[in-house]
């Protein structure tokens, strides 16, 4: 399967500003090409490049005052090799994190899920989260917690995978945060799921179920949101002026297998099947690679 995935960013700096970028693709995402600028008026930046122990590539520039074009596209061929993950950090995605207070729900979730493991655990907070939780643009704050969002029962993508991973840790499941494109998603934006560690490999849990979770794309992974922001800045004004984001498939010719060509319709249709988030089977264990 082929993966065409794109931002545009437009940000207007008020004064010099240390910025931080995690808009590409992980590191071991097999890409075909890639192409990432940074232009101010006739100044191009070259970013410096910083890989984190879980892949995650941040871009890193000190930009000046005014308006900053950042244009990222890449075409991914095919899926990464699943990589191997340690002790250490299966016990890092245990323990409590800034949006995804383990401990706090610890008690709810123990009387919830009691007597539950493995993949029926996994299925069974998926179901709660995705039922319990309305989806809900523009109501979200970006200082919710998964406590905040078990309070209100509503929130966007960061918020469903926040209380996955809380109360997953809270039944002694490492689970992690991952940042994505998702071909097919609808409102198209940076998309974001968990991930649940069972008998050695991660498993990717999108209680949102608004993306076909074998065509995302990873970006980065966490403990939480505060790992895999888009972009953080440090000493300085930096205003959103604009965002686009898109992702989608490109049909490769076992895609096409058993589709009526009608002029371009058969490549349309594949595309949509392979993007399309109600032909996904949640309750099946996929692997984000």
């Amino acid at each position: 399967m082929q993966r065409v995935v794109t931002a545009e960013l437009d940000l207007e700096l008020g004064a010099s500003v240390d910025l931080i970028f995690q808009i590409t693709a992980a590191q071991g995402v097999p890409l075909a090409g890639e192409q990432l600028t940074f232009t101010q008026g006739d100044r191009t930046y070259t970013p410096t490049e910083i890989v984190d122990q879980s892949g995650s590539r941040l871009h890193r520039l000190l930009g000046e005052a005014g308006r900053l074009e950042v244009r990222y596209e890449a075409t991914v061929e095919g899926h990464a090799a699943a990589s191997r993950t340690s002790d250490l950090e299966a016990i890092t995605y245990l323990r409590p994190s800034r949006y995804c207070q383990s401990d706090e729900v610890f008690q709810q979730a123990r009387r919830q899920f009691k007597g539950l493991s493995g993949h029926e655990l996994i299925a069974a907070v998926t179901d709660f989260v995705s039922t319990s939780t309305t989806y809900t643009p523009g109501l979200s704050q970006g200082t919710d917690s998964a406590v905040t969002t078990l309070m209100t029962g509503q929130g966007v993508c960061r918020d469903y995978a926040h209380v996955v991973i809380a109360l997953l840790r809270a039944m002694d499941m490492p689970a992690r945060y991952a940042a994505c494109f998702a071909p097919g998603l609808r409102p198209m934006d940076f998309h974001a799921v968990a991930e649940a560690y069972l008998d050695g490999a991660w498993y990717v849990i999108d209680a949102t179920r608004l993306a076909h979770r074998r065509s995302l794309v990873r970006i980065a992974t966490g403990r939480d949101a505060a790992d895999c922001a888009f972009l953080s800045y440090h000493g300085g004004y930096v205003g959103l002026e604009r965002m686009r984001v898109d992702a989608w498939v490109v049909p490769d010719a076992a895609d096409l297998d058993g589709l009526a060509p009608v002029g371009d319709s058969a490549g349309e249709d594949a595309r949509v099947e392979a993007s399309d988030p109600s032909l996904d089977d949640f309750t099946s264990l996929v692997q984000l690679a």
